[in-house]
């Protein structure tokens, strides 16, 4: 019920600002708005105020808005400035263009709402990308990446902190892709290899195998517990179990699990001199126990309000370049369409961003707000930005297009936006793991 309830509050709140942004547009300009809906048919619940009737359909996938003169379908238009193609294509322009704004302008203001309750991040997140390590049997490992080097670019887009790294190597799984490294001391070159893609979630997420220099500490410890009897201390910072390189907690809680009742040998840092400890981890159920609480490392991050603002404002820069980045890669086939999510996928992220609290929730909901904005402004007719592209033409020809051109461009667009959604709504469905059990040729 939380899920479904979640859902149904950010797709209501998005879809309602998208089409507020079109309301008030037409309004300002004089448009006479004979009906603004949210949900699509059968209705459910409706009322008239002035000219304008109100109302909430069943379906809640989306909404619209519906203006006079709008759509020659409905009968012939009389040339009144309170239709809407009696107006100048600039003012249809504004109306056009101010959904998708509302919805970029909801992105920003929930991001900086977000940044300002402030948050632990990892050390490393704002940090130049220098290799600490390679794993084992990734990608990076045999290349001519070593420790010490610092990544520069993903795929010709610049990888200046490890922020950047991992949103720009995540969205490119089971790709071909070129690194820009630079060797202390020496000029830059390009490293070309094959990223793998691992689960994040239900999400597949492209790495390489290059790790930050950190490593996870022990903010505490059980007393009486196999830790605290080996001589292990709150402050801790564990470097390594067994000789492996640990770097994040998930590392060391799994090399801790698969070891119940084997000595292990634990290398760590204790006010920064190196010791290694023989501990044996006691045995609870299948999984090894030592007592500790484990914690990567961290540092808190609290801007001012206007520190929040300017954060967003490039934040969501950033992520705008992504999107795009992901549809050319779409065109191109650089990207998979198993990168693309659904309805079913934002219901349950919708659901377990609530599990986390308003500010997570928030999160998402200006993630899939930044998306929306701008999917809807992207030259495809049918949207926003389809609609736009046709007047921009009909501007170049200096003549409006036939009612049977535009059918035939709207058409294509359609057919597009259905293919799209069922590429997606299959992605979702193959990511519920009883249901992709059912699919044989996956």
């Amino acid at each position: 019920m939380q899920t479904i309830l979640a859902f149904a509050f950010v797709l209501g709140v998005l879809v309602f600002v998208h089409e507020l942004g079109h309301f008030l547009a037409a309004k300002r300009i004089g448009i006479k708005v004979l009906k603004f809906q949210l949900g699509f048919n059968p209705t459910i619940l409706s009322f008239k105020r002035g000219d304008t009737e109100y109302s909430i359909g069943a379906l809640p996938l989306g909404g619209f808005v519906k203006m006079a003169g709008e759509n020659p379908e409905d009968g012939p238009t009389t040339g009144s400035k309170e239709e809407f193609l009696s107006r100048t294509k600039w003012e249809r322009f504004q109306v056009l263009f101010a959904g998708p704004f509302m919805n970029l302008a909801l992105a920003f203001i929930l991001t900086t709402v977000v940044l300002y309750q402030g948050a632990q991040v990892p050390v490393f997140e704002d940090q130049p990308v220098v290799v600490g390590a390679i794993e084992p049997d990734s990608p990076a490992a045999g290349t001519d990446i070593k420790v010490g080097d610092r990544i520069v670019s993903v795929a010709s887009s610049a990888a200046n902190t490890w922020g950047d790294f991992y949103l720009l190597t995540a969205s490119r799984p089971n790709r071909e892709t070129a690194f820009g490294v630079i060797t202390p001391g020496q000029p830059q070159r390009t490293v070309t290899l094959t990223t793998r893609s691992i689960k994040e979630g239900r999400f597949e997420m492209g790495d390489v195998g290059v790790l930050p220099d950190v490593h996870p500490h022990v903010p505490s410890v059980n007393p009486g517990e196999p830790a605290d009897k080996a001589g292990i201390k709150p402050g801790d910072v564990i470097t390594a179990v067994n000789g492996k390189r640990i770097t994040f907690r998930t590392e060391l809680r799994e090399a801790i699990a698969s070891h119940p009742g084997q000595q292990i040998t634990i290398a760590l840092l204790r006010d920064g001199q190196p010791l290694e400890l023989q501990v044996t981890p006691e045995k609870r159920g299948e999984n090894g126990w030592l007592g500790i609480g484990l914690a990567d490392a961290t540092k808190s991050v609290k801007p001012g309000f206007v520190d929040a603002t300017k954060m967003s404002f490039e934040k969501n820069v950033q992520y705008a370049g992504l999107i795009f980045q992901t549809v050319w890669g779409l065109l191109t086939r650089e990207t998979s369409p198993k990168q693309l999510m659904g309805p079913v996928a934002i219901a349950q992220l919708s659901g377990e961003s609530a599990q986390l609290g308003w500010i997570a929730l928030f999160g998402l909901m200006a993630s899939i707000s930044l998306n929306l904005g701008l999917l809807n402004l992207l030259p495809i007719p049918v949207l926003d930005g389809g609609h736009i592209l046709i007047m921009a033409l009909e501007g170049v020809a200096r003549r409006d297009f036939s009612m049977k051109v535009k059918e035939k461009m709207l058409l294509v667009g359609f057919v597009l936006l259905m293919m799209l959604m069922v590429t997606v709504i299959y992605n979702d469905l193959t990511r519920i793991s009883w249901i992709e059990r059912l699919m044989p040729w996956r």
